[in-house]
């Protein structure tokens, strides 16, 4: 599989997945134009697109879903709940039923190669999940708006060669910042965001002989930076594991800008 970040961050969010035969985003939270333009730098048609699928309906993970649907045709997935969202703001009507497909957390779909499972994650929308992408004895893990992690979400993530994991905030940074008191609280607690410590914590529970890179990604402009987030996750690590060098190559996926193709 090909896997590569469009974009990531606070202010707009997709990922593209493809292998040989299929092809497929995560998330469409920037505009139409800016995804055509990301895929059309790695070589993808976007008439080529197979499917988006949809963590959960807030704006920076949906902005360009209508003009994607309108322009190309494309299918869109996601829990019931997110496509009634979805559909209750297509104001010019252009995602028919036929469009809208509703995965279910824990229920595996299938795109042509390949195998696809939603599962739940911690976050403040209707219904919202993440995604294991699994093709050709390869498996690829996205976990990100994560207000907490469990057991669940370490089984679900487990065997990936390639993870997509978000280290959305310094804790330091944020409290000190200047944001509202509630946007704070929203952001720390359960249903929020995962800080870069958390992020580093959950990836040594992922950490295996298996894993070969890893993404941060859906870092906060205002609250984080890539050194910042990079350093703090490896730190963990090294706290855990006593490794002064990643066994795995980790970069962190740009805001704006399109990541290297890893191939997994």
């Amino acid at each position: 599989m090909k896997v590569c970040s469009i974009a990531s961050g606070s202010s707009g969010n997709c990922l593209y997945i493809g292998d040989k035969d299929t092809n497929i985003l995560i998330d469409a939270g920037i505009s139409r134009k800016k995804i055509v333009d990301g895929l059309g730098k790695i070589g993808i048609n976007p008439r080529q697109i197979d499917g988006i699928l949809i963590t959960h309906e807030h704006i920076d993970h949906i902005r360009g879903i209508n003009m994607m649907v309108k322009m190309f045709d494309i299918p869109v997935y996601a829990t019931g709940s997110t496509l009634d969202y979805i559909r209750t703001k297509d104001q010019q009507g252009v995602i028919s039923m036929n469009h809208l497909y509703e995965v279910h957390p824990d229920k595996c779909i299938a795109l042509k190669n390949m195998e696809i499972m939603p599962f739940s994650i911690s976050h403040d929308a209707a219904d919202p999940v993440c995604y294991t992408v699994y093709s050709g004895g390869h498996k690829v893990g996205v976990a990100t708006d994560l207000g907490i992690y469990n057991e669940y979400t370490v089984d679900h993530l487990l065997g990936s060669e390639l993870l997509v994991l978000e280290a959305n905030h310094d804790i330091s940074m944020l409290e000190a910042g200047r944001y509202p008191y509630n946007l704070k609280r929203r952001i720390l607690g359960k249903k929020g965001h995962l800080s870069n410590d958390d992020s580093g914590r959950l990836l040594c529970r992922l950490l295996n002989k298996g894993l070969k890179y890893t993404f941060l990604a859906h870092l906060s402009k205002e609250n984080n930076y890539p050194a910042l987030a990079y350093q703090a996750v490896k730190c963990q690590i090294w706290e855990e594991f006593g490794l002064t060098e990643l066994p795995f190559h980790m970069s962190v996926a740009n805001r704006d800008t399109l990541s290297a193709i890893i191939n997994v």
